[in-house]
């Protein structure tokens, strides 16, 4: 199984974009998904959390401005009132029992 996560780009301050995250197969036993992020010389943190009983968690620095959702065959992340401390790239995950898969990222710029 792979995940493939798209939607990134440039973008300036102030804007949107929604990113999504596609598996390639039937992934059982799903814990949580979602989106973590890591920007040039940080560590890689989480954005976004979608648990098993549809509970949304947020990192205090996107809440409000970012939403994560689901259907049938995808993820998302709808991002709105871009930053340009937003920068980076952003990876899908979604917990299984045992692991983890991990999307490849894909970069959002938040530049004017």
């Amino acid at each position: 199984v792979q995940l493939q996560a798209s939607g990134g780009g440039l973008v300036q301050p102030g804007g949107s974009l929604r990113l999504s995250c596609a598996a390639s197969g039937s992934i059982f036993s799903i814990n949580a998904r979602g989106w973590y992020r890591q920007a040039p010389g940080k560590q890689r943190e989480l954005v976004a959390t979608l648990t098993r009983g549809g509970s949304t968690i947020y990192a205090d620095s996107v809440k409000g401005r970012f939403t994560i959702s689901r259907d049938s065959t995808k993820m998302y992340l709808q991002m709105n009132s871009l930053k340009p401390e937003d920068t980076a790239v952003y990876y899908c995950y979604i917990e299984v029992l045992g692991g983890a898969y991990w999307g490849q990222g894909t970069l959002v710029t938040v530049s004017s």
